[in-house]
């Protein structure tokens, strides 16, 4: 073998050793430090006033709207904390896009969906291929399901419960 062929060998592996390396200190980085948390600016709820108080009649063709509920964090690092839920999806995880983002390390990025029921009558909760899974009372969440309130959601650590 030539002096060059084995220099350029050598280097080549020194090259491959580096990136090693700075990937091995990446990912210690994102550990270490975690995910950035950003604040949220929260905005007072204004009182509803239901349709028939307005003298307002519901449109024929207008879906039923599911009432408006809190989802309460009942165990977890995020213990006490709740959230309204209305007529937009909640989006759950430990990404800084997630509506409520837990502080949970077998949380994914993007681990679940609540959003109201096609039928207007309540609130569907669907998982987001997470990797640790869901669980909706004691099964675990495969297939979006019906989420009624009093029955916990367990993410992780995390448990969460869906209050009128």
């Amino acid at each position: 073998m030539s002096e060059l062929t084995l220099t350029a060998l050598r280097l080549g592996l020194l090259v491959v050793l580096w990136l090693f390396v700075l990937a091995v200190v990446g990912v210690l980085r994102a550990d270490l430090f975690g995910t950035r948390v950003t604040a949220r600016r929260t905005e007072r709820a204004r009182p509803r006033v239901p349709r028939a108080a307005r003298g307002d009649a519901p449109d024929a063709g207008e879906p039923a709207r599911p009432a408006r509920a809190t989802l309460v964090v009942v165990e977890g690092s995020l213990r006490g904390t709740t959230l309204a839920v209305g007529t937009a999806p909640v989006l759950i995880g430990r990404g800084p896009d997630c509506t409520l983002v837990l502080d949970d390390e077998y949380a994914s990025t993007k681990h679940v969906r609540i959003s109201p029921a096609p039928a207007g009558d309540g609130w569907v909760v669907e998982d987001l291929q997470s990797t640790n899974g869901s669980f909706l009372g004691r099964d675990r969440l495969t297939v979006p399901r019906p989420f009624e309130p009093g029955t916990p959601l367990r993410i992780g650590k995390t448990v969460l419960e869906l209050r009128r």
